[in-house]
């Protein structure tokens, strides 16, 4: 495939499920109508509310298998528009086994694969350790009609081993959902550096990679149920880089956007040619990048 049309969806939640699927599935629906994207990526957790802002066991019921209602509903609507789907779900493995994981969707409606996330954070409004265990089946990228997909989730963005893994099993494209946002006590000089490092480090794994990278996030505010913060509001900023990080499109950072970047996939095979990283890495002096830490 010389180039690949995707669509992403930056959108703003509510606490309905089943209006959150129903509004994504329409917006799916306009975008393949109008653009003809053939892979759609959608956002981080997007059939509810950013539920860990808060620690509550009840928040657990949020979480369906797989095989679901949840996974037949993308299912059939993958099927439907012809597309490939990369969904992120809620995962009920088993009784208190709950994981973050990525659906990917065939254009037929078949399953292509999972990625359960592997990072998880553990910071202010952003207690994913209490619900989500880490993901136990590896950076494996999945194989579809329209590439190999290097899915990661979030937090996964900040370890440029999860990328340079990615690449090194094949993947053709480095996709993360994600969801991210300001507190509202950060000053707008440190909400400018977060936002900013944020995009540098993914733009850096295009580069060390020589792979297009793909990144939506929420966007609005959701508030805090608790109470004990005042919510965060996701900084949307949602992009697309090529392989040498340049980026192809970028949403705003303060209200929804739904659209369709067409990548080059025949220019990441230039760009590592001119870069050759993967020639170059000293894998014999690598060992020590399994360790906690150097002591």
């Amino acid at each position: 495939m010389k180039s690949l049309r995707v669509g992403i969806l930056q959108l703003s939640k509510t606490p309905d499920i089943t209006e959150n699927q129903n509004r994504l599935a329409e917006e799916i629906r306009r975008l393949v109508k109008a653009e003809k994207p053939q892979l759609i990526v959608n956002q981080e957790l997007h059939d509810s509310l950013y539920f860990c802002q808060t620690e509550s066991v009840d928040c657990c019921n949020l979480a369906s298998p797989i095989p679901s209602d949840t996974t037949d509903f993308y299912s059939a609507l993958a099927k439907e528009l012809d597309v490939v789907i990369v969904t992120s779900l809620f995962e009920r493995r088993a009784a208190g086994l709950y994981h973050n994981t990525a659906v990917v969707f065939e254009r037929d409606g078949s399953i292509a694969g999972i990625y359960r996330k592997m990072h998880i954070p553990d910071d202010p409004a952003y207690y994913e350790k209490f619900y989500f265990t880490p993901g136990d089946i590896g950076f494996e990228p999945i194989d579809t009609s329209v590439g190999r997909l290097g899915v990661l989730v979030c937090w996964d963005q900040w370890y440029p081993e999860a990328a340079r893994i990615m690449a090194l099993r094949g993947a053709q494209l480095l996709i993360y959902p994600t969801a991210i946002g300001w507190e509202s006590t950060d000053s707008p000089e440190e909400k400018s550096r977060q936002l900013g490092a944020w995009t540098i480090v993914q733009r850096a794994h295009a580069v060390a990679n020589g792979l297009p990278v793909i990144t939506v996030n929420r966007v609005g505010h959701e508030p805090d149920p608790s109470g004990a913060t005042n919510g965060i509001t996701f900084w949307g900023n949602s992009f697309v880089a090529g392989p040498q990080g340049e980026l192809l499109y970028q949403a705003p950072a303060d209200t929804e956007a739904v659209a369709a970047v067409d990548i080059d996939m025949e220019r990441s095979e230039q760009v590592r040619r001119w870069w050759p990283f993967l020639r170059d890495r000293r894998i014999d002096a690598y060992s020590p990048i399994v360790k906690r830490y150097l002591d």
